[in-house]
């Protein structure tokens, strides 16, 4: 078999492997973080975690697909390394990136709730006080 295509193969196994484990691994300790960006609104953080995730395999699995080409032919082990090392490199960048990206986000968020609550009087007016008497 050509070494390309084992190339091919490894990165592949291996590029999906990483995927499906970050995004489970985000997915599951995501949950309680976004449940305290959306005030405790437990269905609509199970909505949009799964909506993250789904989002997480399309943008990063069609990277993969797209970054699947080795520029050339791979013709011994030491070039299959080579190949390896700098095309999962980039894909576990751009999970990062894509990771940090959404956390970034989703703090924002969440400081802009926070700061709301803060803004809210704990109890609500409960009468006037008249202007001072001018002298």
């Amino acid at each position: 078999m050509d070494l390309t295509v084992v190339t091919y193969v490894v990165y592949l196994a291996v590029s999906i492997g990483l995927t499906v484990w970050v995004a489970r691994t985000l997915s599951r300790n995501g949950k309680i973080f976004l449940e305290d960006v959306l005030r405790g609104n437990e269905k609509l953080a199970d909505a949009v975690n799964h909506l993250l995730v789904v989002g997480f395999y399309l943008v990063n699995l069609g990277f993969v697909a797209l970054y699947l080409r080795v520029g050339s032919p791979v013709d011994d082990t030491r070039e299959v390394f080579e190949a390896l090392s700098k095309q999962l490199g980039v894909v576990l960048l751009v999970l990062g990136v894509l990771h940090l990206g959404n956390v970034y986000v989703l703090n924002r968020i969440r400081r802009r709730g926070a700061m709301e609550r803060e803004q809210t009087p704990p109890v609500p007016p409960q009468g006037w006080t008249a202007p001072a008497a001018e002298a």
